[in-house]
Order: C-alpha cells, then sequence, then structure tokens
C-alpha cells in the first residue's frame, strides 16, 4: 500500500494520521489488541476508542498552542498506543512503544519523530506514565478521559464487574480547555443506578491523578465534575 507524505510545521515531511489510519497492518494490530482484552473481560479498545483518543490529543495539543507537526505526532501516539495489549495487557505502554517504534521506522519516519510517538505510548499507563513531552501530557489526558457507555462489551452475565459498571454508568462525558487556558475540565454525567462516584474514584484514582499530573505540564489545573458537582 502507497503511503503519501505530508508537511507540517516548519517544513518537516512524514506520514499523515490519515494514512496511519488507512494502514491494513496497523489496523490489523489494533484488532488483535481489543480481542485480547475482550477474552480477558475488558472494556471495548477498538477503532471507536483509539479514533476518540487521537481526536482529543490533537485538540489539546493544538488548543495549547502546539504547532500541526506536534499535533500530527500526537495523534499518531495515539491511535498506536493500546496495541501493546496484543503482546499481554501487563507492560501493555512499553511494548507498545517497542512495537510502535518497528512500524514507524519501517514507514521512513525521522528518528526524532519516532521518539517523540514512542515515548507518549510508554508513558500513557498509570502504572508507570509520566507527563514527561507535551504528546505524553495530551494522550494521558485524552486517554484517561474516555469514560462512556458504550464502551462496555456485555451487561450480562458474570463479566458485568466494578469496571463495566462505572463505565456503563457514564451516560454523558466531555473534556474541554476554557478560554483562558489555565483549566482542563472532565465532566461526567452518571447513572447512580449502576455505579457510585465513590466506585469511580475506587478504580479510577490513578488515573485522574495522572490527569491532574497531565494538566500541570501545561500549567492547567485538572477539575473532575459528576453530574454538576466538582469532585477534584
Amino acid at each position: 500500500m502507497a503511503l503519501c507524505a505530508e508537511t507540517f510545521g516548519q517544513g518537516r515531511i512524514m506520514i499523515s494520521y490519515r494514512e496511519i489510519q488507512k494502514n491494513e497492518s496497523i489496523r490489523t494490530y489494533i484488532e488483535a489488541a481489543d480481542a485480547s482484552l475482550n477474552a480477558l473481560g475488558y472494556t471495548r479498545h477498538s477503532f471507536e476508542h483509539v479514533t476518540k483518543v487521537a481526536d482529543m490529543t490533537g485538540y489539546i495539543l493544538e488548543t495549547m498552542g502546539y504547532d500541526a507537526h506536534t499535533a500530527e505526532l500526537g495523534r499518531i501516539a495515539a491511535y498506536l498506543h493500546d496495541i501493546g495489549n496484543m503482546v499481554n495487557r501487563a507492560d501493555h505502554a512499553q511494548s507498545g512503544a517497542v512495537l510502535a517504534f518497528t512500524i514507524l521506522d519501517k514507514l521512513g519516519f525521522e528518528p526524532s519523530d519516532i521518539a517523540d510517538v514512542v515515548c507518549a505510548i510508554g508513558n500513557h499507563d498509570e502504572t508507570e506514565g509520566l507527563p514527561v513531552s507535551a504528546p505524553a501530557a495530551a494522550l494521558i489526558l485524552a486517554d484517561k478521559s474516555d469514560v462512556r457507555r458504550s464502551r462496555v462489551r456485555s451487561i450480562d452475565g458474570g463479566q458485568f464487574d466494578i469496571h463495566d459498571r462505572v463505565n456503563y454508568s457514564v451516560t454523558s462525558s466531555s473534556l474541554e480547555i476554557n478560554d483562558a487556558r489555565d483549566k482542563v475540565t472532565l465532566s461526567l454525567t452518571i447513572d447512580t443506578a449502576f455505579s457510585t462516584a465513590a466506585e469511580y474514584f475506587e478504580i479510577f484514582l490513578g488515573r485522574m491523578l495522572l490527569c491532574k499530573k497531565a494538566a500541570g505540564f501545561f500549567g492547567l489545573r485538572f477539575e473532575l465534575i459528576m453530574n454538576g458537582q466538582s469532585m477534584m
């Protein structure tokens, strides 16, 4: 499959995010990663998830004034960020970074661009990740804010655990940076018939604390609102 090179930012040339999305090998890896998580009983980490995270990563970087090239690298990192799950859920950020290195090197990316993408992927998980760069910080915020009902695979049977209940309880969610560019707000509407705020924090506290650090990288204050009430 022929891939197109596009120009971003200060004249640097790279294969675009749109072409990455069309790459059949990459699509196969994303499908395989989601299938592995399905077998383990995890929520959906499908094309819908990685595309949503990529769009949000680009929005964050562009809103915070980063150039088009950096935003494009952020989108590519976000689209590839979960492929390590096809290896194993454990350390999937690190294995995903290694896989991304191989993919992008084969596609002819510049070493500096590969480094930016690999760094963001390797730091997106709350177990060991940190917002060490702008793409990494944006990816963290975008990934950890993707909580929604449609990520739950099934509400039947014994697989509907606390992670499923919390995701299923979220009937709407949004992540927005204010006009002053000093605050980023994750707003959730939660159906308390399925989960409580306490259960959300029970499983997502580490993610929210990492979001706070990621927001701080950009000089933003992180705010979490649930059902109209400020929680962080």
